[in-house]
């Protein structure tokens, strides 16, 4: 089961996990000092070399009623690449990259936007989001939020509508996730970290 702001919400397969439980925090690794001093980096990889992780990551984040709501799982580069794919092949749906500048072919809508000390460049294929279509957001991660932030803005812009977002990990003292949910969108996540 996952936390949805301070109640849990079943987004889950509950035979799953009657038979299987995981104990999500023992299995992401912690690297301090990665990638600079000061910094714990919370890799999700082994999850993803989990079998029973990845099984129970698929069923996570949206209720079977809600499957007529969403019209693709955008996921953003990298590792939100994986936890779409896994989202879009277990409820049927299309996925969408969302890619640093440069990565995607043909013609792209771009979205700059500030992170800590420098700027970065997001874009999707111009064809890939129609007017009205709704998208559910996936990473791996939300931190500072910037990103994520971008994303569904660019989404917008191309006139999609932001069901709302998956991550596998919260950072909840870096408040990414906060600023998120005070624009009004519905955050989703497997495991907080406070600290």
């Amino acid at each position: 089961m996952f936390d949805r702001g301070s109640y849990l919400y079943p987004y889950v397969n509950f035979l799953v996990l009657s038979v299987t439980k995981i104990d999500w925090k023992a299995l992401i690794t912690n690297y301090h000092d990665f990638p600079k001093k000061g910094v714990i980096f919370r890799d999700v990889n082994p999850l993803f070399r989990n079998s029973t992780a990845i099984q129970l990551i698929s069923k996570q984040f949206i209720h079977k009623e809600e499957l007529s709501k969403i019209d693709y799982i955008a996921g953003i580069e990298s590792r939100g690449f994986t936890v779409a794919s896994l989202l879009a092949n277990n409820f049927n749906k299309g996925m969408i990259l969302v890619r640093k500048v440069g990565k995607l072919p043909g013609k792209t809508v771009k979205k700059k936007y500030n992170i800590e000390y420098a700027s970065s460049i997001i874009e999707i294929q111009e064809n890939a989001i129609k007017k009205g279509e709704t998208i559910l957001i996936a990473d791996d991660l939300i931190a500072t939020g910037g990103t994520a932030i971008a994303t569904a803005e660019l989404i917008e812009e191309m006139g999609g509508t932001v069901f709302g977002f998956a991550f596998i990990i919260e950072l909840v003292y870096l408040k990414g996730a906060e600023i998120l949910r005070k624009k009004g969108y519905d955050v989703r996540s497997l495991v907080k970290y406070y600290d």
